[in-house]
């Protein structure tokens, strides 16, 4: 049962550097672009994504980041 948590830790671990990145071309998108208020928002919703995805990575693996 380990080996099967620790793919899915696997798994959330690559879904939660994709939000990184989308979290980055937001904040790039912020600093070219005058419409900035939609991108903020966006960034602030993806960093509480990755925030919940590292933690559940974390509990998968058997530690919590608390």
């Amino acid at each position: 049962m380990s080996e099967s948590l620790s793919e899915l830790a696997d798994a959330i671990g690559l879904i939660e550097r994709r939000v990184s990145d989308v979290i980055f071309d937001a904040v790039r998108a912020q600093l070219r672009e005058d419409e900035t208020d939609e991108a903020r928002e966006l960034e602030r919703r993806l960093a509480r994504v990755r925030r919940s995805l590292q933690k559940a990575e974390g509990l998968l693996r058997g530690y919590d980041g608390d």
